[in-house]
């Protein structure tokens, strides 16, 4: 059985004067919809697309929220930071799970209370870590 490629379209939502999202399917002329928010003509579109092609239902749609260049700037800065974070994040992690096998094993043998204490984190947390570096 061969399967058919459904085709996705393309859709951009712009803001009109009265506050309105305009949402327009590239490529299918006259297919477009309005909404008070871009959610709201997120699922119009999908319904006025299905009057003008049969694979609507199935159809992937890409959004291209159209905005003014300083809320474009500003969800870049934000993604990225986000990103950066995200990293630190996992190197947190992983140097919480060193720490804690340091301090739990070896010499030191310490409690998950004192180890949480030195560490900043609970003790319930510092079991989870232990935990997981035994599963290792």
């Amino acid at each position: 059985m061969v399967e058919e490629a459904v085709k996705s379209y393309r859709v951009a939502y712009e803001r009109d004067e009265s506050g309105w999202w305009v949402a327009t399917v590239r490529g299918v002329r006259g297919c477009h919809t309005q909404g008070r928010t871009v959610d709201e003509a997120r699922r119009r579109i999908r319904e006025a697309l299905e009057l003008f092609v049969d694979d609507a239902r199935k159809a992937p749609i890409v959004d291209d929220v159209k905005l003014p260049s300083a809320a474009t700037r500003a969800i870049r800065a934000y993604a990225t930071l986000r990103k950066k974070a995200d990293e630190d994040d996992r190197r947190a992690a992983r140097a919480a799970r060193r720490a804690v096998r340091v301090l739990r094993t070896g010499t030191l043998k310490m409690s998950a209370r004192d180890a949480a204490r030195l560490l900043g984190l609970s003790h319930q947390r510092v079991h989870q870590l232990t935990q997981e570096e035994g599963n290792r």
